[in-house]
């Protein structure tokens, strides 16, 4: 599980209290004890928990772990639990609650798609909001799905963009890839069955079929058994409510942004006075 370090989350603290509290200092209440407890108010995908009991202790309070992300929960279920004076609980409260909601839902998302997909791996792309890569993949990864792809250095992924710069025939392009990086597979997304065979053809490892329909992503699964093995990627568009049809017509992979949209799962947070 990814580990967030102590500048990202003292860097979290800083933006919401750079200035202080100013409501918990005006009513001179700082010193006085507490506790708090953070529950699920619905079913949902557990993420960043572990950052938030980090965020509590950062600010000076003790906390404790009730679910450690990736963990499925019913509402009503507690979540962690902090204690420390007024001014340590105020000063992480809803930066941590929002990180928790924020990320258990893009998690709650994920799981769904991948419980919907059945054996079929479910990858989520680079599309995350900028700035929140490493939650975001700690979520998704929460969720049960993986990484289709952590940015440019990592993948060769040809699109049409790409393609509208060169002069050559498919098999040329895939030879000169193949030469070059070896230990790379070649993914090229194509947008049509009669694009996704013709790089079939020229060797294509995977194929990105973009937008496809479950019964053109079932076409090219017939029309591949004709050439080398290929994986067929099926992207664009897909969610919890057409993953099965999409696995079922013979995808060997999803590839979806949509838990990056997810609305925030809901975090009750209660508040009580430590005598």
């Amino acid at each position: 599980m990814i580990h967030t370090t102590d500048t990202i989350l003292l860097s979290l603290l800083a933006d919401d209290t750079g200035g202080g509290d100013l409501t918990t200092h005006s009513l001179g209440i700082g010193a006085r004890p507490g506790r708090l407890t953070f529950a699920a108010r619905e079913a949902m995908t557990v993420c960043c928990t572990e950052e938030a009991v980090r965020l509590f202790e950062l600010a000076g309070a003790r906390a404790t772990l009730a679910a450690a992300s990736g963990t499925r929960v019913a509402a009503g279920t507690p979540l962690l639990e902090a204690e420390g004076s007024a001014a340590s609980l105020h000063r992480a409260w809803k930066t941590a609650q929002v990180l928790v909601e924020w990320s258990s839902g893009i998690a709650t998302r994920a799981a769904a798609i991948v419980a919907a997909a059945g054996d079929v791996p479910v990858a989520c792309t680079r599309k995350n909001v900028p700035g929140t890569k490493a939650l975001s993949i700690k979520a998704v990864r929460a969720g049960g799905a993986t990484m289709h792809r952590l940015g440019l250095s990592e993948t060769l992924l040809v699109f049409a963009e790409h393609r509208l710069f060169l002069d050559e025939a498919p098999a040329t392009t895939i030879k000169r890839l193949r030469r070059r990086e070896p230990e790379k597979k070649i993914v090229v997304e194509v947008v049509d069955v009669a694009e996704a065979l013709r790089w079939m053809e020229a060797g294509a490892d995977v194929l990105q079929l973009e937008r496809f329909s479950p019964e053109q992503v079932a076409a090219c699964r017939r029309a591949s058994a004709s050439f080398s093995p290929v994986l067929l990627a099926a992207a664009g568009g897909i969610n919890a409510s057409n993953a099965a049809a999409y696995a079922a017509a013979g995808a060997d992979l999803l590839v979806t942004s949509a838990p990056y949209t997810a609305p925030p799962s809901d975090v009750q947070v209660s508040f009580r006075h430590a005598p």
